[in-house]
């Protein structure tokens, strides 16, 4: 049985499926080895995302997943006080949060792959374009999100995955790298481009290979169709199958 791949997160991850996501890259990466499962759910922050752990990773399962990503903070990053407020969760009960989702994540398969990512950066001129293109002059004047809070964020997942002796990405870091990143990576602000979608994928999949999940170094799930021999198609599946 192939193994399975969480992708576990909010928006940034449940749009990952879409035409030109890194979900859907990851999926295309790994085709005949490894199963991608899409686990975002637009809005949520890490609060929210405690509730769903015992549904998508029950501790009971007899096949866990083999790898994780988890991709919380940008909702967590919202502004008090400002229009996504309600999305808004403590610099320091975001880092407690998902010390407990990775603890949930050990205890269900010691040995699973996890790999945390902190949210990208934030545009905050493409967050407020975008507010006005949807509320037109009722949109706010001051951002819901801005780069430098959810600095504080990436950072503190970081610091996590050092601390717990985990592989990251730092997404917030790696794109600022790019000039001009703020419309090449980001479509509103916030979400990503199909060019910001393809620096997660080419980091996630630079940190599975670093670790033991190289797709080229896996077996396919059943032979390779220039293994069957025609006249004799049952050998080829003899060690697989049977």
């Amino acid at each position: 049985m192939r193994p399975r791949i969480v992708l576990f997160g909010d928006s940034i991850t449940e749009q990952s499926f879409r035409s030109g996501g890194w979900g859907a890259a990851l999926a295309d990466t790994y085709t005949r080895k490894a199963d991608i499962v899409n686990r975002g759910y637009g809005g949520y922050n890490t609060r929210w995302a405690l509730f769903l752990l015992h549904h998508l990773f029950p501790l009971d399962s007899t096949k866990p997943p083999a790898a994780a990503t988890v991709f919380f903070g940008a909702n967590d990053a919202a502004i008090l006080g400002r229009t996504s407020e309600r999305q808004y969760v403590p610099l320091e009960e975001y880092k407690e949060n998902l010390r407990k989702i990775v603890f949930h994540l050990k205890e269900c398969c010691p040995t699973m792959l996890v790999v945390l990512i902190p949210p990208p950066p934030v545009d905050e001129a493409g967050r407020k374009e975008y507010a006005q293109s949807v509320y037109g002059e009722k949109a706010v004047e001051l951002p819901e999100r801005t780069n430098e809070v959810t600095r504080l964020y990436a950072e503190q997942c970081i610091e996590l995955a050092k601390e717990m002796g985990l592989r990251s990405v730092d997404l917030w870091s790696k794109m600022q790298e790019t000039e001009g990143w703020q419309r090449k990576f980001l479509s509103d602000g916030l979400h990503l481009t199909s060019e910001g979608n393809a620096v997660v994928h080419q980091e996630v999949v630079r940190v599975f290979n670093e670790a033991w999940l190289s797709a080229a170094e896996m077996p396919y799930d059943f032979p390779h169709h220039s293994e069957i021999d025609g006249k004799n198609p049952e050998k080829a599946f003899q060690h697989q199958c049977l």
